[in-house]
């Protein structure tokens, strides 16, 4: 159950339960495990899927475009794009690892939520580190030419927080055994971790406040 903090209690929240604040906000800190819970490796893995996805569809188009695309040529890239994303997804585990190793195995996150909108904010020591990561990542990207590496490693670098309006959600998710709520807009995916005893507390107020969500 939250319970109201007073003013000169506000600035230093640190508990892992949601706290109903004077500015009638709730707030709460949850660390992820990085090792223990896979929910971060797999929207790393999702976002890989997509990416391959979007660029195999435009390879395929143009191709049946030119009218020389047939059936073995759509099985070659198929198994083309099948052992790249196979690549990837070892890359993409030993890349997490480092990761999780720099931030101490722990991803430290701060939530913010109201009626109207909640708010996924890395505290001070994640921002810290993911800008420095973000700043190799597009430093990298120069280096080797990668337009696409540049401008993720400029927005790891910058992005810090996320807001989500509940209006505007979509999709409500529970995953219970990896304590995470997905709240899906149309566009953007948003990530909110609670603890076991706090969740349905969570859950639900999510689903009475995300009127266009299913």
């Amino acid at each position: 159950m939250a319970r109201q903090k007073t003013n000169q209690e506000l600035s230093e929240i640190t508990s892992t339960h949601p706290v109903l604040c004077p500015d009638g906000k709730y707030r709460w800190v949850y660390d992820v495990p990085m090792l223990k819970n896979p929910a971060i490796l797999f929207e790393v893995y999702w976002v890989l899927l997509v990416s391959f996805g979007i660029v195999w569809l435009i390879f395929v188009l143009i191709g049946s475009c030119s009218g020389d695309f047939g059936l073995p040529l759509l099985w070659m890239s198929i198994k083309m794009f099948a052992l790249l994303s196979a690549v990837f997804f070892v890359l993409g585990f030993v890349a997490y690892f480092f990761v999780a190793w720099y931030y101490g195995w722990k991803y430290s996150i701060m939530f913010i939520m109201d009626e109207k909108e909640v708010v996924h904010e890395q505290l001070k020591s994640t921002t810290h580190k993911a800008r420095v990561i973000g700043k190799l990542t597009a430093l990298g990207g120069a280096a080797g030419g990668g337009v696409g590496m540049v401008g993720m490693g400029a927005l790891i670098a910058t992005r810090t927080s996320m807001t989500t309006s509940l209006d505007d959600v979509r999709r409500l998710i529970p995953r219970r055994r990896m304590n995470c709520i997905k709240v899906n807009e149309r566009f953007s995916r948003n990530r909110v971790f609670v603890a076991d005893e706090d969740f349905d507390f969570v859950y639900d107020f999510l689903r009475q406040h995300c009127h266009n969500a299913r």
